[in-house]
């Protein structure tokens, strides 16, 4: 097999098994009544200072009407406060509530745990490498999804 081939292998069954195991590693117990989307929903809010919709969506890279189902249902489970802006009563603000915490740090053990096993293979500077690679996979798709944003527009 190719290099080419193998890393385009490699790359897929790294997604693939991510999305599997996430799912299957954080979707459970208390959490059961979310989705893996509505977690990383949970993600994008974090636990600091209340964000608007529309910083979560861009964040997200989703529509606010894809954004706005997740937070109904959040907001209905108990995961999340919608509240409006004192200064700006246009402005939703969102925050999570204490089992929205809970699922947020429970998402941040798995990655951190995820990291620690695949860095603990690793020396240093093989550590190093990985990051600066990875750094420049998500730099070509950071440029690929604003191309692929331009054509949309193009087409409109």
């Amino acid at each position: 097999m190719d290099l080419e081939k193998k890393l385009n292998t490699l790359l897929v069954t790294i997604f693939q098994d991510l999305m599997d195991i996430e799912q299957k590693a954080l979707i459970t117990g208390e959490f059961r009544d979310i989705t893996l989307n509505d977690m990383h929903v949970i993600e994008a809010i974090g636990t600091g200072e209340p964000k608007t919709s529309s910083t979560i969506a861009k964040k997200l890279s989703v529509t606010m009407g894809t954004l706005t189902k997740a937070i109904d249902r959040l907001t209905k489970n108990d995961y999340v406060l919608r509240e409006r802006s004192e200064e700006d009563k246009r402005l939703v603000l969102l925050s999570l509530k204490e089992k929205g915490k809970r699922a947020y740090y429970h998402h941040q053990k798995f990655h951190e745990e995820m990291i620690h096993a695949m860095v603990s293979q690793f020396n240093r500077e093989e550590a190093e490498f990985l990051a600066k690679s990875v750094d420049g996979l998500i730099s070509y798709f950071q440029s690929s999804r604003k191309s692929y944003a331009g054509e949309d527009m193009a087409q409109s």
